[in-house]
């Protein structure tokens, strides 16, 4: 099995790597409360996770390195809820343009900034603009849990697709990280609906704590949740990561098929 991530490889191999315009996966998460029965690394798990394995859907025939996971970013909204660390935007900034910076100097030259955290959506679609200007070269961004939305979907029993804490998010942290699920706290486990989508749309609103709608730091019903469920949806959502590779995007022309 051809090895992918950056810190299993040697320099030497990571520079041949660079030499084939291998691109570059950088997972992006969060580290926050995840409710009574999810441990609080959820997105940093299930970012690294999806990454690796929508690499190995791509090895050999479209180099490709997944980066150790930046455990950390905007989850300010989790706070009140506890076990959450937070950047705030410009040391967010920062910490991306140096890290981006680092790969290209190793000589890489095509970066994803794979994201596996609602909070992020935001800023990375800006942040993006900035790096690219700032570092003169492409850097992109992918939201994993919004591709494949429709295959997630159907796969779901009480909701629609990822949210938090979920039946999704649990399903496979019961395939990834079994015993990190506090199975005795499952009937805890559910909490008010909440889109994604909807919740970036630019329309009147105000930052919103958790806490202040899902008590529980719950959204969405994870009581349904199981490892086959998980592991269909780590599936679902690798494939449609390494589809958009495999196709060319983001670096594909304008028009291209």
């Amino acid at each position: 099995m051809t090895e992918t991530a950056w810190n299993r490889l040697s320099a030497e191999a990571l520079r041949a790597l660079a030499a084939r315009d291998a691109v570059v996966l950088l997972p992006v998460a969060s580290t926050e409360q995840h409710g009574p029965h999810l441990p609080t690394g959820v997105d940093d798990i299930l970012c690294g996770a999806v990454c690796r394995r929508a690499a190995g859907l791509l090895a050999p025939d479209l180099p490709v390195v997944v980066a150790p996971t930046l455990w950390c970013g905007l989850a300010e909204h989790h706070v009140a809820l506890g076990g959450t660390f937070s950047l705030s935007l410009p040391t967010y900034h920062a910490l991306l343009r140096d890290l981006c910076g680092s790969i290209l100097r190793a000589g890489f030259r095509r970066i994803v900034l794979v994201n596996g955290h609602g909070g992020n959506i935001a800023a990375l679609a800006a942040l993006t603009v900035e790096l690219t200007r700032e570092l003169d070269a492409p850097v992109a961004t992918a939201t994993y849990f919004m591709d494949g939305t429709e295959a997630a979907r159907a796969l779901l029993e009480d909701q629609d697709g990822l949210m938090h804490a979920c039946e999704a998010e649990t399903s496979m942290m019961m395939a990834l990280e079994p015993n990190l699920v506090d199975g005795a706290r499952l009937p805890e486990a559910h909490g008010p609906a909440f889109d994604v989508a909807a919740w970036l749309l630019p329309t009147l609103r105000r930052p919103r704590s958790f806490s202040e709608f899902t008590p529980r730091g719950v959204a969405g019903d994870a009581r349904r949740a199981d490892a086959r469920k998980g592991e269909a949806l780590l599936a679902v959502y690798a494939g449609a990561l390494a589809a958009c590779l495999r196709a060319g995007e983001p670096w594909a022309p304008a028009g291209a098929a």
